[in-house]
Formats: structure tokens, C-alpha cells, sequence
């Protein structure tokens, strides 16, 4: 079942691909998948490329696949090991959300970081109070681990 719904999506990709990010299989590991986001140009990601580990569990789609960034991102939803605070990754999952779907997300969640949820409460912090510094640090971060 897993597989044959992470085919589908592999080839709903490859015929329609998306604009900000592409993702497909590492090596021939069909649950194990690497994806690119490009930074939104109307953030302080823009310019970045974004590598993301994605990892789908024997029982997907029930359960939701594990992404996680390993590029570096300075984000109140992304924590230094690259995990993910979005709600579709843990309680709002369904089996109808596909691997596309969560990218988009994700690039979404980096145009509107939700500092009230944060993974990281300090980068929250400066988000909710100093949001030119934050941008400032988002940028920096993007220049040195997402660029070249």
C-alpha cells in the first residue's frame, strides 16, 4: 500500500511539478526521498536553496512521512537539528495530504513563521519583537548555509 501511494505521488511530481520545490527518491530507496525548497522570493529566504530529508514509514499515508531540514535555517519552526513544527507533520496529518502538499507547506511556513508555536521560543521571541533583526539573522543564516 506505502509504496504504490509514494510511486503515484513520485510520478503526480514529475508530470506536474511544483514551482518552489522539487523532491524524489534517494538512490533507489523509494522511502527515502531528498527535496529541494527555494527560499520564497518575498522572504528573508529568498536566494536559498533548502535541502530536506524526507522519510515515509511503512504505514504511509496513515501516518504522516518524517521531513526534516538539513540545511541550516534560522526559523521559530525549524530547531537546529532540522525538525519541523507544522501541524499537517504531526496532529492535523491525514491520508488525503501528499508529500507535495506538506512542500508546500513548509515553503509557506517559512513566508509566515508561526511564532506561536515555536520549536525554537528565542528566534520566536526576536520574530514577535524585533522583526527587522529577525529578518536580518533569517538572511544571514540563508547567505551562509542555503546560497553557493
Amino acid at each position: 500500500m506505502a509504496l504504490k501511494r509514494i510511486v503515484k505521488e513520485l510520478k503526480d511530481l514529475q508530470k506536474d511539478p511544483l514551482s518552489s520545490c522539487s523532491a524524489g527518491p534517494v538512490a533507489e530507496d523509494m522511502f527515502h526521498w531528498q527535496a529541494t525548497i527555494m527560499g520564497p522570493p518575498d522572504s528573508p529566504y529568498a536566494g536559498g536553496v533548502f535541502l530536506l530529508a524526507v522519510h515515509f514509514p511503512p504505514d504511509y499515508p496513515f501516518i504522516p512521512p518524517k521531513v526534516t531540514f538539513r540545511t541550516k535555517v534560522f526559523h521559530p519552526n525549524i530547531n537546529s537539528s532540522g525538525s519541523i513544527c507544522i501541524d499537517i507533520l504531526k496532529d492535523q496529518w491525514s491520508p488525503a495530504l501528499t508529500i507535495s502538499k506538506v512542500l508546500l507547506s513548509i515553503c509557506s511556513l517559512l513566508t509566515d513563521p508561526n511564532p506561536d508555536d515555536p520549536l525554537v521560543p528565542g528566534i520566536a521571541q526576536i520574530y514577535k519583537t524585533d522583526r527587522s533583526r529577525y529578518e536580518t539573522l533569517a538572511r544571514s543564516w540563508t547567505q551562509k548555509y542555503a546560497t553557493g
